[in-house]
């Protein structure tokens, strides 16, 4: 029992952490080469994509997407998408992503005379499933080590924790006062039951 236990604990903790790293904000430091307009046709990764923009037709098969091309520093590439996330989930309210794509165009820079930024964005890169993450805003900064401090997470996450201490220490105190007592009193029950038992089985067999 207590190795299920652990492993639903496991569990939990694994689609947690794994909804936070998506969802929470993160910075790239960047240099912006490109900026496009595809047309996406979504697949078993829909799930992965915004909904359609404020006032574009919904339940489409496909549409257009805004895509930033980044290099990084070290010179490896990252694609980002560009859409609007509205009022769903993830809470970022964004319904600008056709200025932050006009902001994006106008920092396109080359490797002779880069323009650094620090692109603020949520999800994951998978070149697999064709995973995009989506940026959520773009600002120039002198050099590769000006990335910006992230301090959003980490008060969000000071919080988070604070709030699973709490959680934890009622979850505690709630199984000492209420669940210790009932399971002592089953086990002190099933272990009159089986001197009954016994008794009536020593009275049977005259052992």
């Amino acid at each position: 029992m207590r190795y299920v236990l652990w492993t639903l604990l496991g569990v939990v903790l694994l689609f947690t952490g794994s909804v936070l790293h998506y969802t929470l904000p993160q910075y790239d430091v960047v240099r912006i080469v490109n900026t496009e307009v595809r047309r996406v046709d979504f697949g078993s990764n829909s799930v992965f994509w915004s909904h359609a923009g404020a006032g574009d037709a919904t339940g489409t098969v496909n549409r257009d997407v805004f895509f930033i091309e980044g290099i990084r520093p070290s010179g490896r590439p990252i694609v980002y998408r560009n859409e609007d996330t509205g009022w769903i989930w993830p809470p970022y309210f964004k319904f600008d992503s056709a200025n932050l794509q006009a902001s994006a165009r106008d920092l396109v820079s080359t490797a002779a005379a880069p323009n650094w930024v620090a692109m603020r964005h949520y999800g994951w890169r998978n070149e697999w499933f064709s995973i995009f993450p989506n940026a959520t805003s773009v600002r120039e900064i002198a050099s590769p080590d000006d990335k910006p401090v992230n301090w959003f997470n980490i008060v969000f996450l000071v919080l988070f924790a604070g709030l699973c201490a709490w959680i934890v220490r009622k979850w505690q105190g709630f199984r000492r006062s209420r669940i210790d007592p009932m399971v002592d009193d089953i086990e002190e029950a099933s272990a009159e039951a089986r001197g009954r038992l016994r008794g009536f089985w020593r009275r049977i067999t005259g052992k």
